[in-house]
């Protein structure tokens, strides 16, 4: 049986995926600006023997609804926003398993910048950071940095390609394996004929430089991604170990996730759905929660995450009036899935009406066994790997899935009964530390180098 993977999909700030819960008497969220909060959230999913915690991030305001920021700012909807880097060496200092999957936007850093950002929580969390990799998709962070708008859907893909190239030969082909010696004697720390300057002269970006950090356990990150456009699923298949994908009916997301395997074969690739769960002891216990939630989540804050999300003013629209959405610059995968789930008539009472808990995530709800009988169904249907599970209300939510469903799949055999030694990618594939042939990456590994 196929062990599940379970990641929580976090934010450092307080209304992430579902809207308005922060404003739950239980609810800790406010809490995200301190180092307690994140340390005892890494303590609770390595006590539930969790892959990671998968930090989402956005550059930008969400100013679409209404063609101001008011909502969002009113909602704490992704905003105010911290830096998600800077919270994984806390929690790695309080761990020894957990990975962190952090998204970053490679549209507006240099790569040499980041690329030594990156081989600094490698080294400091010994083998365990993973990239989200991700281009933007709001124009409010494009004009933040100067710009009049962000660059074409594709044109951003096309930018990223460049971008894993570089970051790839600064990790993978700046310093050898034999490069750092530590020889006091002799009085040489690292032999200079072992790094190479990388000199790259493409479209986008021009370098000549070394890597200033010596080589990682991993070199190159964990590479997650989460575009399911068709562009999107092409730059997953070159460069993807790990995809992110939205939930909705069954059936399209096993194509969606058959056609990815396809695209990166002979790779392999995990794949992970988003989930919101609620679970209780018994299923009237779930949904007891589930009715106590709801009448905290927000319907404005929904909105004014999905107008950015998806590229449409949704305060434009009568309640009943037909939405024509056309071609967008947001996440084209999302408005793709918003047309299917709407049917043959979209319009934002229907929309409003699918917001269960101040998002267009429906939660699922039972008591633990319940949830294992739907969770096991969509690895066995669906041909998922895993879940990245939404928080709700904090830490309850997690604490639930960790003290029920998590013993719960382990009693059934589909789930971990501890942590596997090694790095984060050894963890999640087995084998080595570093990436190997077919991958991209391999293609700029430095001589000498195993």
């Amino acid at each position: 049986m196929r062990e599940i993977r379970l990641n929580a999909f976090d934010m450092a700030c307080v209304g992430h995926i579902q809207q308005g819960l922060w404003t739950h008497p239980r609810d800790h969220s406010v809490e995200y600006n301190t180092l307690e909060h994140w340390i005892r959230l890494a303590r609770t999913l390595e006590r539930g023997s969790f892959d990671g915690v998968f930090l989402a991030d956005v550059l930008g305001i969400y100013d679409v609804y209404g063609g101001n920021a008011d909502a969002a700012i009113r909602g704490a909807v992704q905003v105010p926003l911290l830096d998600p880097a800077l919270l994984v060496p806390a929690m790695a200092a309080v761990t020894e398993h957990l990975g962190f999957g952090i998204t970053c936007n490679l549209a507006y850093e240099p790569p040499y910048l980041f690329a030594r950002r990156i081989s600094t929580l490698d080294h400091l969390t010994r083998g365990r950071i993973g990239w989200n990799v991700v281009t933007g998709y709001l124009d409010s962070a494009a004009r933040a940095m100067g710009l009049d708008r962000q660059m074409a859907h594709d044109d951003r893909y096309d930018m990223a390609d460049e971008y894993m190239e570089l970051v790839y030969k600064l990790w993978e082909g700046s310093w050898s394996d034999a490069a750092v010696r530590r020889d006091r004697e002799a009085g040489i720390f690292a032999d200079p004929a072992e790094v190479r300057r990388v000199r790259h002269e493409g479209r986008q970006y021009r370098l000549d430089a070394m890597h200033l950090a010596e080589p990682s356990p991993q070199r190159t990150p964990v590479l997650f991604q989460a575009g399911a456009s068709d562009r999107g699923r092409r730059f997953a298949a070159t460069h993807a170990e790990c995809v992110f994908v939205n939930g909705g009916a069954m059936a399209q997301v096993a194509a969606l996730v058959r056609d990815l395997r396809e695209r990166a074969a002979p790779r392999p690739i995990q794949v992970l759905v988003g989930a919101t769960v609620i679970v209780g002891r018994t299923e009237q216990e779930a949904r007891d929660k589930l009715e106590d939630y709801r009448r905290h989540a927000s319907v404005e804050g929904a909105l004014a995450h999905a107008s950015a999300s998806l590229g449409i003013d949704f305060s434009r629209y009568a309640p009943d009036e037909p939405i024509q959405a056309g071609e967008t610059e947001a996440i084209r995968s999302n408005v793709e899935a918003q047309r299917r789930a709407a049917g043959s008539v979209w319009t934002r009472r229907r929309m409003e009406e699918s917001f269960v808990l101040g998002s267009r995530q429906p939660p699922i709800v039972g008591s633990a066994a319940q949830v294992a009988d739907i969770l096991m169904r969509w690895v066995a249907e669906a041909d998922v790997d895993g879940f990245n599970l939404s928080r709700t209300v904090v830490p309850e939510c997690l604490e639930d899935v960790v003290d029920l469903l998590v013993p719960e799949l382990q009693r059934r055999g589909a789930f971990k009964q501890g942590y596997a030694p090694g790095t984060y990618r050894e963890k999640l594939f087995g084998g080595d530390a570093r990436l190997r042939p077919p991958h991209p990456a391999a293609l700029f590994r430095a001589r000498n180098s195993s």
